[in-house]
């Protein structure tokens, strides 16, 4: 069984099948070419990463064998490892990534040259792309069809923890290669449902639509990086809020975000191209600007504009941040400062413990406007106003940006509008403590409309 992003032991469907057949032997790879890639050169995930696997060889281990650790091209530890025990099958769970699937493709080859079979079960989703292929045969652009038939597909019955798993040892490289240190939150299966029966009893399940963008409130179920690395399998979930013929009312703006979830990885796996370029071929030759001085502004939390400070400096401390400041965040960097939405996203990738290629990935496009399903290109995020609406006291903005803490709720989402002698009283001087914004809004937002109108004339599109 070679694990990847299915870091449990139950509701496993590849594990189970693998247990079925005999004897097993449980490896994860140390792929240099992954963990040395820009997008996951997070240290924050990593170490989160690191805390599943040593919960996962403690799951393995209670169950009669451990955790194996390899370091090296997963193409040649593969065949290695299926030759040292004798096996004639190595069991997946599916990934969606372009990387991965080329990956699996030459792990396949290699292991097939030696008469051994790579059989993948299961993936990221609760519905397998193959179920929801549309009338086209190649899936749906748009989310809500897609919900249409994802919500009418029953979830699947819980796969149950083998009883005992039995194996050959070998010999383990340790997980040496990720950074030591404390998790940004209690990782493994056992947090991860602790967190999930959390979110039930405290009832913020049932206030997920009212509350998920109280910024301030912090009600949102914070499962992302477990189903990011699969300690918790979005069945579990699905079965834990009652989803069968349809979830209670309730809880359907919650169950919505699973069903996102699948959107952006059925979507990546169709169209490949995502990854590194816009879906949307028209806005592919969009002029951005090249400042890195605001990048480093908007990457450091001081563009002047507080809601999206306090979410880049949310995520630089917590490695997590609230998916309301996400939005405005992106769209400060693509609409405000006219900067390449693919930079975004590689600083998200390498700030939150919950990266997900795909998830992170179709966020962004969605907010740029260049991506499926997503918002008109002249929909522009006004970060005042979101703040207005979302933060109304301030006491998101006041909690991560603490130069404003005694600023005025009348200013504090305007704290340039501070008359002098606020400031004073405030202990916040303009330009001197906290930044006016860097950019006009109202000048940017006919600029972006305009850039984004030209590159799709020049596609010859109107």
């Amino acid at each position: 069984m070679w694990f990847r992003r299915d870091l449990r032991v139950d509701d496993h469907p590849a594990l189970a099948a693998a247990a079925e057949r005999g004897d097993v032997v449980a490896l994860w790879v140390a792929d240099p070419a992954l963990l040395g890639a820009p997008h996951h050169r997070s240290p924050v995930r990593l170490r989160f990463l690191r805390a599943c696997l040593e919960a996962l060889d403690a799951e393995l281990t209670a169950l009669g064998i451990p955790l194996i650790v390899r370091h090296g091209a997963p193409a040649l530890v593969l065949p290695a490892v299926a030759a040292e025990a004798g096996a004639d099958r190595v069991h997946i769970t599916g990934d969606v990534t372009p990387y991965a699937t080329r990956r699996d493709e030459a792990v396949s080859t290699a292991l097939g040259r030696d008469g051994v079979a790579l059989t993948c079960i299961g993936g990221p989703w609760r519905v397998r792309p193959d179920a929801l292929v549309g009338s086209s045969g190649n899936g749906y652009l748009v989310f809500t069809p897609f919900f249409r038939v994802w919500d009418a597909i029953p979830v699947d019955a819980r796969i149950a923890t083998p009883a005992a798993l039995a194996g050959p040892r070998f010999p383990s490289d340790g997980l040496g290669m990720l950074p030591p240190g404390e998790p940004p939150l209690p990782a493994g299966p056992t947090a991860a449902r602790a967190r999930l029966e959390e979110f039930i009893r405290s009832g913020d399940v049932d206030r997920y639509g009212e509350m998920r963008d109280d910024m301030a409130s912090d009600a949102t179920s914070h499962l992302s990086a477990d189903l990011r690395m699969g300690v918790l399998s979005p069945a579990q979930v699905g079965r834990a809020i009652g989803a069968g013929d349809g979830v209670h009312p309730s809880r359907q703006a919650f169950w919505l975000q699973l069903a996102w979830r699948d959107f952006y990885a059925h979507h990546m796996e169709r169209h490949p191209v995502v990854a590194r370029a816009a879906m949307n071929e028209k806005f592919r030759g969009i002029q951005w600007d090249d400042a890195p001085e605001a990048m480093d502004a908007w990457r450091e939390g001081r563009t002047g504009f507080p809601l999206a400070d306090a979410g880049m400096r949310q995520m630089a401390e917590t490695g997590w941040m609230h998916n309301r400041a996400r939005m405005v965040c992106a769209s400060v960097l693509v609409k405000d400062l006219l900067l390449d939405w693919r930079r975004g996203e590689a600083v998200f990738m390498q700030g939150l413990v919950d990266g997900d290629p795909a998830n992170n990935n179709g966020g962004w496009q969605w907010t740029a406007g260049t991506g499926t399903d997503a918002a008109p290109y002249f929909r522009v995020f006004n970060p005042f106003l979101q703040a207005k609406r979302f933060d109304p006291t301030g006491a998101y903005v006041r909690r991560w940006v603490p130069e404003l803490a005694n600023v005025p709720d009348r200013y504090i989402h305007a704290p340039w509008t501070m008359p002098e002698e606020v400031q004073v009283k405030a202990r916040c001087r303009i330009g001197t403590d906290y930044p006016e914004p860097i950019v006009d809004h109202a000048t940017r937002r006919v600029e972006a409309i305009e850039r984004y109108k030209s590159a799709a004339e020049r596609m010859g599109v109107a």
